[in-house]
């Protein structure tokens, strides 16, 4: 499981000119799911984002998290997250999941982020061609493996 978070003052999902979802302050997790991710990556990858502390105190310092400043979090499935540029132009995406695995991944994942974040979790549409609208606060963008557990 791959998850690419962009800490922002805001960010919205579109489908067909319609805004389907939308947060302020908080995180924007873009997430690719492969099809041997389990259980345990939903559970380790959830944890993590509910608890990394990547806002500022005071003092500037990256030492909060989402749940301290009370933040928003949008949750967007992305399979090319597993694209693989190592041969000729095209990305080829065999690594990511097939739907029918990972939509369900999907949803779990996102259960398990409310659940430690004991707050909805907003989402795109799975498996829909939408439009991301966001603004990056810092910038901040983390990428987070599973697989190499960083």
């Amino acid at each position: 499981m791959r998850a690419l978070i962009q800490r922002v003052n805001q960010a919205s999902v579109f489908v067909n000119g319609s805004k389907i979802s939308e947060i302020h302050v908080g995180l924007l997790v873009f997430l690719g799911i492969e099809a041997e991710d389990t259980a345990e990556d939903i559970e380790w990858l959830a944890s993590k984002i509910a608890r990394l502390r990547i806002f500022p105190d005071k003092d500037d310092a990256m030492n909060l998290s989402l749940e301290d400043i009370d933040g928003e979090i949008l949750v967007v499935s992305q399979f090319t997250l597993y694209a693989s540029t190592r041969k000729g132009n095209r990305p080829s995406f065999v690594k990511a999941a097939p739907p029918e695995f990972a939509e369900p991944q999907y949803n779990t994942f996102c259960q398990r982020l409310e659940s430690d974040l004991g707050r909805s979790v907003r989402r795109g549409i799975f498996g829909a061609r939408m439009q991301v609208a966001l603004t990056n606060d810092g910038p901040v963008t983390i990428w987070i493996d599973t697989k190499r557990r960083e």
